[in-house]
């Protein structure tokens, strides 16, 4: 993760976006532009969202997240390999396009694996955009609202990977990080991101 790239609240709206992200991967493994998968989207209406405008807002962040995991390896095996595999590798998209994701992820869930503590409650979400809001301007210029949109969309992510159990879950699940993920981390030199799938060998 750069250390340079700003927070993004984003996410409100763009959220985990799997079923948008697979069929995007599996769009580009075809070898067709972003312009065709672009209009193939929009017009046999693929993500099933009800404006065009929304479209081609989650068509960009899918790129965007595409982009940022840089391996033509995870992007196939994105798009072909099983639900749980994917999960995990759109989630580590997720965190490399987005640093708020990157922190939560590292500095919340990572630690905790670290720890071996695995409760997980409001007052950790609390505690960590307390921390942010105390170190960057930008995330405590937000509105009330819009961290309680993105501690949402922070927990239903870790849920839908299996982390929690459920969105009310107060018990980390230990998850065990695919060996086809853990070798890209690796062969990437990305050792931070380990930590936020209990991996520390």
């Amino acid at each position: 993760m750069n250390e340079k790239q700003k927070y993004y609240g984003g996410i409100t709206c763009e959220q985990f976006l799997f079923y948008e992200l697979r069929l995007t991967a599996s769009l580009l493994s075809k070898e067709i532009t972003r312009d065709e998968i672009r209009e193939k989207i929009i017009t046999e209406n693929l993500f099933q969202y009800p404006t065009e405008r929304t479209v081609r807002k989650i068509i960009s962040a899918c790129f965007k997240r595409i982009d940022a995991l840089n391996s033509d390896k995870l992007l196939n095996i994105l798009a072909d390999s099983s639900a749980d595999i994917a999960k995990q590798i759109c989630l580590y998209a997720f965190m490399k396009q987005n640093r708020i994701v990157w922190d939560f992820m590292t500095m919340v869930i990572g630690e905790k694996f670290r720890r071996q503590e695995y409760a997980f409650t409001k007052k950790d979400m609390n505690i960590f955009f307390y921390e942010l809001q105390e170190q960057e301007k930008t995330i405590a210029e937000w509105s009330d609202s819009t961290i309680k949109k993105i501690k949402q969309v922070l927990v239903k992510s870790i849920t839908e990977c299996g982390y929690l159990d459920s969105v009310k879950s107060e018990i980390l699940n230990p998850v065990y990080l695919y060996p086809e993920l853990e070798d890209e981390i690796r062969a990437k030199g990305d050792y931070e991101a380990l930590s936020a799938f209990n991996c520390f060998i």
